[in-house]
């Protein structure tokens, strides 16, 4: 499904309604230096591109309300034959006037003029106040101008964080967001798929981390949406390893945490499996019981339920199965207490996701109250357990192992959807994939 310019310009026709007079300014993102005069690959700002879709660096979107009405103004870069010869084509302002909906477009070389010119009369400016320094300064120093010129009236006395208000907005995903999750699913299935297909003990993480990002870029994918986890044996038990530099063992499991991104939108998926195709009878145990919390956090999801209550079932939950399997000894209850279960389970359930893998979207209100679940809202769930090698209050039989199980789910009216439910995580999907064999049943 395509999110044409139609959506982008009902998204900045409701950012607009959210204020009172004022201007709001959004740049675009910029090349960051990786070394010397060498670039990481560029990526969009993901507050740009959910309001105009637009891709290409050096931009900026002006919004502007007053008591007349509103203006929506884009900037872009202007074309220029020698920079394009070296960093490729751009759109430029006539095109960018042909394809977006806006008021009207400029060349970016106009900006610091025409601010000095528009903001004349405007008391409120909404900004980034804590991500892009470097224009926040910018802007600081030219609205300082007009503030010591005295032939100007007003000027703009307050600067108010804009992020808040497109950030709540981003929570609800639309019917053509979601299908781009989707899409991005069912390639990062393909590619956690193919690696337990391919995994074989003597290889090396990194080697099933090139498996993982053959199948994205070959799938239409630009880019991973973060950099994958390829942890065998004990690296598993570093919540965030990617030096996935080790060998692969036989009798180890491997935990592979890796999505991609797919038309700006994020996938977020772990699996666990065995190297040697098997699971041993302690490592399934423990498989079991994680895939079980899973699955009843899952089931807990439906409009109204707030996270924190789906943080508390997982987190009792994989205590009554620790205690089970003999890792933590006492009641449960007591144990949650004391926080005992914390050491094997130190993260949260899961987190918002969207354009971006940890969706740049609010948890809690302004008046500080958690949100409760709504229609629409995309969110991982993540149970783990994490046993480190040298825990010797842990049974022998556990140490070494790290487990953890994600999936992308989205709130529907009447519970939930589980978007990679065909992503192979039961015992026997994964271990018929791990010998190279179709699952049955």
């Amino acid at each position: 499904m395509k999110i044409d310019e139609a959506h982008f310009a009902r998204r900045r026709k409701r950012l607009l309604e959210q204020i009172d007079e004022g201007v709001i300014l959004i740049p675009a993102a910029t090349y960051c230096i990786r070394s010397n005069d060498t670039e990481y690959p560029f990526r969009q700002n993901s507050h740009f591109y959910y309001l105009c879709g637009f891709e290409e660096e050096g931009a900026l979107l002006w919004l502007q309300r007053t008591k007349k009405g509103t203006k929506q103004i884009l900037f872009v870069q202007k074309k220029d034959a020698a920079q394009e010869l070296w960093t490729g084509t751009r759109l430029g302002v006539p095109a960018a006037k042909k394809r977006f909906r806006v008021d009207a477009v400029y060349d970016m070389e106009k900006f610091d003029k025409l601010l000095l010119k528009r903001l004349q009369g405007v008391h409120h400016l909404y900004i980034d106040l804590y991500g892009n320094k470097k224009f926040l300064q910018h802007v600081h120093s030219l609205c300082a101008t007009l503030h010591k010129d005295r032939s100007v009236r007003v000027s703009p006395q307050s600067f108010l964080h804009v992020n808040g208000l497109i950030e709540r907005m981003r929570l609800i995903k639309s019917d053509a967001e979601i299908a781009r999750i989707e899409e991005a699913l069912r390639i990062t299935k393909e590619a956690h798929e193919k690696v337990m297909q391919a995994a074989r003990k003597g290889m090396m993480e990194y080697e099933l981390q090139a498996i993982i990002e053959q199948v994205f870029t070959t799938r239409g994918a630009k880019s991973d949406a973060y950099t994958a986890i390829v942890a065998s044996g004990n690296n598993a038990n570093t919540l965030h390893y990617v030096a996935n530099d080790a060998k692969l063992r036989h009798g180890d499991l491997v935990l592979i945490d890796a999505g991609c991104e797919y038309q700006m939108y994020a996938s977020d998926i772990t699996r666990t499996f065995p190297v040697s195709g098997t699971f041993s009878p302690p490592q399934k145990a423990l498989y079991e019981m994680v895939l079980q919390v899973q699955t009843h956090v899952i089931k807990a999801i439906r409009p109204g339920i707030k996270r924190s209550k789906l943080q508390k079932l997982c987190e009792t939950k994989l205590c009554e199965g620790m205690i089970a399997l003999g890792i933590l000894k006492g009641r449960c209850k007591t144990v949650l207490k004391k926080g005992e279960h914390k050491k094997y389970f130190p993260h949260g359930v899961g987190h918002w996701m969207g354009i971006d893998v940890h969706d740049q979207a609010p948890y809690y209100d302004e008046e500080g109250k958690e949100l409760c679940l709504e229609c629409g809202m995309v969110l991982t769930v993540e149970p783990g357990i994490y046993i480190d090698k040298n825990d010797k209050s842990v049974p022998k039989k556990y140490r070494g192992i790290g487990i953890r199980i994600e999936d992308n789910i989205v709130v529907t009216e009447t519970g939930y959807r589980n978007l990679s439910k065909d992503i192979a995580k039961r015992v026997a999907e994964v271990e018929a994939l791990c010998v190279g064999v179709t699952p049955t049943g």
